[in-house]
C-alpha cells in the first residue's frame, strides 16, 4: 500500500510518500522565509505553499519512482495550524482524491509527530516532548488517546527562540533560527540569570523572552544571551518532562518537533532519562521538523484500523487538539503495523 502525505500547517510545506511497511520513499519540503525582521504571516506563507505544492508533489513522485495512480491513500494535515496554510494541503489533497478516485483522510499534526517518532525509534509507549515554532506540549498515551500533561501557557518555545534571533539581528537565511541561536550559544559558557517560569506541569516563555530582550537593549553580548536563554528554557522543558515521566511511570522519552534538533536540549533530556533508567531518543532533523512523511504514515495507521472520515473531516480545523483523536491503532499491541487495509 502506498500513501501520499501533504503537510502545510505553518511555514513548511511537506510532501511525503511511504509504504505500509514503513519504507520512506520520498520526503521533500520547502520552507517559507519571511522578510527580515518579521515573523511568519499566514497569508504570505499560504501563497508560498500554493505556488510550490504542485511542483513538490511532482518531484516527490519522481524521487519515489512512482506515478500518481500508484497511490492507494492520500493523507493531509487537518490541524492544528494556521488556517490559510492548512487549506493549501487540504485543497490539494481533495483535488487529487477526486482526480485519482483515491480515499482521503485528515490527520492531526501532533499525532503525526508522535507516530513518525514511534516508527523510527521503535519506542512503544514514550512520554513525548513536542517542541516547535507553534507548539510546546508534553504528551503521553493513556486510555485510548494521547493526553496533554503540560503545555505552554503563552508562546511556544520555537517562537521564543525565533523572536530573540530576529531582535538580535541574526540571519536565518541558511538554517532555521533555532539552529542559528544554538550555534551562537555554543560560543560561550557565560550565563546570566533569567526568569524561570514553571507552573505545575505548564510553562511560560513570554516573561523570559521579555527579560532577554531587555538585556539585549542593555548591550549584553548576544552569545551570552543565547546561551542563557537556551539553558533556562531547556531546563524548564526537562523539569516538566521529568515530572510527566515520574507520574506516568513510563520508561521512554521521545522529543520531536523543529526544536527537537537542538543538541543541547537532547543532551539535557538524555541525562535526565539516564538518571531515571529510561530510554531517550530524538529524531533526525528531516523527520523531527514538519514533514509529509509523518502525515502519510499516521494516515495509514488510522485507515488500517478502520477509521473512515465523515464529511466534516475533509475540512481543516485550526484548533484540532491531540486529545480529539481516537488512537485506534494502539490497541491489540499495535496491530496496525501489520494490518492489511481494505480500501472501501
Amino acid at each position: 500500500m502506498i500513501i501520499l502525505g501533504l503537510e502545510s500547517s505553518a511555514d513548511k510545506l511537506g510532501v511525503g510518500i511511504v509504504s505500509s511497511d514503513g519504507e520512506i520513499l520520498a520526503n521533500l519540503r520547502k520552507t517559507y522565509k519571511p522578510p527580515r525582521g518579521s515573523g511568519v504571516l499566514p497569508r504570505e506563507a499560504s501563497e508560498h505553499h500554493a505556488k510550490n505544492i504542485s511542483g513538490l508533489i511532482k518531484d516527490a513522485f519522481e524521487l519515489a519512482e512512482l506515478q500518481p495512480k500508484d497511490v492507494d491513500l492520500i493523507a493531509f494535515t487537518r490541524g492544528c495550524g494556521m488556517g490559510p496554510c492548512l487549506r493549501v494541503a487540504a485543497v490539494a489533497a481533495r483535488t487529487l482524491s477526486a482526480q485519482l478516485n483515491k480515499p482521503l483522510i485528515g490527520v492531526n499534526h501532533q499525532v503525526g509527530h508522535i507516530e513518525i517518532g514511534r516508527m523510527i525509534t521503535n519506542f512503544e509507549d514514550p512520554v513525548v516532548l513536542y517542541v516547535s515554532g507553534g507548539n510546546t506540549q508534553i504528551i503521553a498515551y493513556t486510555e485510548g488517546r494521547y493526553r496533554v500533561f503540560g503545555e505552554t501557557l503563552d508562546i511556544p518555545i520555537g517562537n521564543c527562540l525565533d523572536v530573540f534571533g530576529r531582535e538580535a539581528g541574526l540571519s536565518d537565511k541558511d538554517a532555521p533560527m533555532g539552529r542559528v541561536v544554538e550555534l551562537l550559544a555554543e560560543k560561550t559558557n557565560e550565563y546570566i540569570p533569567l526568569p524561570y517560569v514553571v507552573k505545575g506541569m505548564d510553562l511560560s516563555f513570554s516573561g523570559i523572552l521579555t527579560a532577554t530582550l531587555k538585556e539585549l537593549k542593555k548591550g549584553t553580548p548576544t552569545d551570552v544571551l543565547a546561551n542563557s536563554l537556551q539553558e533556562t528554557v531547556f531546563a524548564m522543558l526537562t523539569e516538566v518532562t521529568e515530572r510527566a515521566l515520574s507520574h506516568t511511570r513510563k520508561s521512554e522519552i521521545l522529543v520531536t518537533g523543529g526544536v527537537a534538533a537542538n543538541s543541547r536540549l537532547k543532551e539535557m533530556l538524555n541525562q535526565m532519562a539516564t538518571e531515571h533508567g529510561a530510554s531517550f531518543s530524538g529524531l533526525p532533523a528531516p523527520l523531527a521538523i514538519d514533514n509529509g512523511v509523518m502525515i502519510a504514515w499516521t494516515g495509514y495507521l488510522m485507515w488500517a484500523t478502520g477509521q473512515r472520515p465523515g464529511s466534516e473531516d475533509y475540512f481543516v480545523d485550526q484548533h484540532f487538539r491531540v486529545e480529539d483523536v481516537e488512537v485506534t491503532w494502539r490497541s491489540s499491541s499495535d496491530n496496525a503495523r501489520i494490518a492489511k487495509a481494505e480500501l472501501s
